[in-house]
């Protein structure tokens, strides 16, 4: 069953056409992984499902219900979280307080922090008094993904989580996402520029050249030589 579906989707920059037609679909418990150059619209397509950056034509649906029109907080209720390129973490705030930003759209008696999390991310539990500024770029981009599952999505948009990161950090992102990928409640969005890191975990795979998705199926059906290929700078 597919959580997400894209149809159909237009996004412009005032006369700059971002997304042409876009159509993409992420089912539960798998991985649906966008690849594609810098500029080509990866990004414009995370930021369209989050509610961040309107769409001009298109629809955009979570199990079955429209929320192309509603705000990214009211989207957040309904089970989207985003964690966008560059984390954006609240440096002065602590770890704990970081985490519990992810409550805004949590009914009250759903505010905790999901010991899970710590499971997924050890070093977090250790840091819950340290800023999160004080956190080297790895742990800010654990803690970022986990603020995001505080949030108890139901579809997690994942943007470059592994952009300059320590090679043991990606590691453990990558064993989170499988962790996460395999209770089957969660459909997860990965946009990766690390073709190897994306091809190991992804489920389905989506290239894009120039705003439109050029390249879509199964990764069974998507060699890694091909995707370097159609990736490579």
């Amino acid at each position: 069953m597919s959580a997400l579906t894209v149809s159909d989707l237009d996004l412009y920059y005032g006369a700059a056409q971002a997304l042409k037609k876009v159509s993409l679909t992420a089912a539960l418990g798998k991985v649906t992984c966008v690849l594609g150059r810098n500029g080509v619209g990866k990004t414009s397509l995370m930021r369209a499902v989050a509610g961040v950056r309107p769409i001009k034509a298109g629809s955009i649906t979570l199990n079955g219900e429209a929320i192309d029109r509603l705000a990214p907080h009211e989207r957040a209720r309904r089970g989207v979280a985003f964690v966008p390129q560059g984390r954006e973490i609240f440096p002065l705030l602590t770890v704990k307080e970081n985490l519990e930003t992810g409550f805004a759209p949590l009914k009250r008696k759903d505010r905790t922090v999901p010991s899970e999390i710590f499971d997924l991310f050890p070093v977090l539990k250790s840091m819950l008094g340290r800023r999160g500024g004080d956190l080297s770029g790895g742990q800010q981009q654990q803690l970022a993904i986990g603020r995001a599952l505080t949030t108890r999505p139901k579809l997690l948009i994942l943007d470059e989580p592994t952009e300059g990161i320590q090679p043991s950090i990606i590691k453990d992102i990558g064993r989170a996402i499988n962790l996460l990928r395999s209770r089957g409640d969660m459909a997860i969005l990965l946009v990766e520029q690390y073709v190897e890191f994306a091809h190991e975990l992804a489920d389905e795979i989506a290239v894009m050249e120039r705003g439109e998705i050029v390249l879509h199926g199964p990764k069974s059906e998507i060699s890694e030589e091909e995707l370097r290929r159609r990736v490579a700078v």
